[in-house]
């Protein structure tokens, strides 16, 4: 049986175990089986290489016949359908709900002038100092910022960023926001494989966030200089959407855009020395440990 994964919620402040969903294909495909390594592993690998698998998999999920699926998943993850704007027997699919929009109460934006706040709920890990990540995630691999940004000139001035990776889970608000007053430029579509980007997969290859389709955008911020706010995709994500204006202003807690169906995350990279990222999110990091948190809540501070 693979590991537990285990995460501490900034909310209850204790330690959780993540309920996985579809673990029983996550183990056939990723587990060290002799039956996942004759054809798990392969198949996982079919699937990565081959979006269409991916697209034809998120499609299926917006049919009406997944509307069934619906309540039960509220039930076994234990989701509050009070945060919905709409009430479950109004989602007209599984990816409608997926997609869902959340009451903005469910979600207050810490308004604070010299504030970051967290732009998605999910799974986060925070390092001051990019050149932290090397080995971190997995012991003797290297995180290599110039095959994720696709760029000599970005990975140099980036090279000492202070990074936020946070990672969605299918039970997670699928919807992102900026986090801060900017000017985001136009976003940039990076192509790639959709491997996992769940734990298991990443101790694996840490590469895969330097190898699955993403996107690049560059939010330029008074307080914070610019940001490079990076989405990237994963297995089963029928694909992400931009829903703001590119080249116009704006505020802190604004939509930026969401992922359809499936797992995915997001990469924030500050310019070195604009961010100190609050205590508690740099605590669970260096105790390894990812800290669930949610969208609006307060992720640091600007330096004076």
């Amino acid at each position: 049986m693979p590991e537990p994964i285990v995460y501490f919620d900034r909310v209850l402040k204790k330690n959780c175990h993540e309920r996985v969903y579809g673990g029983w294909a996550l183990k056939f495909l990723l587990g060290n089986s002799i039956i996942s390594k004759c054809i798990g592993r392969p198949l996982n690998h079919f699937i990565a290489k081959n979006a269409s698998a991916s697209c034809l998999y998120g499609k299926l999920q917006s049919t009406r016949f997944t509307k069934q699926k619906i309540v039960p998943f509220i039930k076994k993850f234990q989701l509050d359908p009070s945060e919905f704007e709409k009430e479950p027997s109004q989602f007209t699919s599984f990816n409608d709900f997926f997609i869902r929009k959340l009451k903005k109460e469910a979600r207050p934006i810490d308004l604070k002038e010299n504030t970051a706040i967290i732009p998605a709920d999910g799974r986060y890990l925070f390092f001051s100092d990019i050149d932290q990540v090397d080995g971190f995630l997995v012991k003797g691999k290297k995180f290599d910022l110039k095959t994720l940004l696709q760029s000599e000139h970005l990975s140099r001035t980036y090279k000492h960023a202070s990074m936020a990776i946070a990672r969605l889970c299918p039970m997670d608000y699928h919807r992102f926001h900026f986090p801060c007053d900017c000017t985001p430029s136009e976003t940039t579509l990076i192509n790639g494989p959709l491997y996992s980007v769940n734990p298991m997969a990443l101790r694996q290859n840490i590469s895969i966030f330097s190898e699955n389709k993403r996107t690049l955008c560059t939010l330029n911020s008074t307080r914070f200089g610019d940001i490079l706010f990076l989405e990237i995709g994963a297995t089963f994500v029928g694909s992400i959407h931009e829903t703001y204006s590119p080249n116009q202003p704006a505020l802190k807690g604004n939509e930026k855009g969401y992922f359809s169906f499936g797992g995915s995350s997001l990469i924030l990279l500050f310019p070195p020395g604009s961010i100190a990222f609050d205590k508690d999110l740099l605590k669970a990091s260096l105790e390894g440990i990812e800290i669930k948190c949610l969208m609006g809540q307060s992720m640091g501070s600007s330096y004076p």
